[in-house]
């Protein structure tokens, strides 16, 4: 029984050598990696890419929020671009497009103008 456990002693410390000698190469990559992107030192790569992060998301580690977009005054010009549109024959998320507002809101204009069907 003695001499079971110290078997499996002696092959745990060989697996803990072999951990130790992978994190070892590992470490030394991770040490590398400053130089091959230009910098000094980790600190500076670290900052640089929390930098870079910034500028992509915003918020590292995180989803980024829906963003919304900022309400578009309706002017009468866009309500007559609109109208113009429609009798061209366009489809309504061509013209939401066209005058850069949402579909619902060229659905809510045109319902307002008049341009939209009854259903029955």
């Amino acid at each position: 029984m003695v001499t079971n456990k110290l078997h499996t002693l002696a092959k745990y410390q060989r697996m803990v050598a072999s951990l130790e000698k992978q994190l070892a190469g590992t470490q030394g990559k991770l040490r590398a990696l400053p130089a091959k992107f230009g910098f000094k030192t980790m600190n500076e790569l670290i900052k640089a890419l929390r930098a870079a992060d910034k500028g992509g998301s915003g918020q590292s580690g995180k989803k980024s929020p829906k963003t919304r977009r900022k309400r578009t005054k309706i002017t009468p010009e866009m309500k007559q671009k609109l109208k113009s549109l429609v009798q061209a024959g366009k489809t309504g998320a061509q013209i939401a497009k066209a005058i850069d507002v949402s579909l619902p809101s060229v659905h809510n204009i045109k319902k307002e103008l008049g341009l939209v069907k009854k259903r029955g």
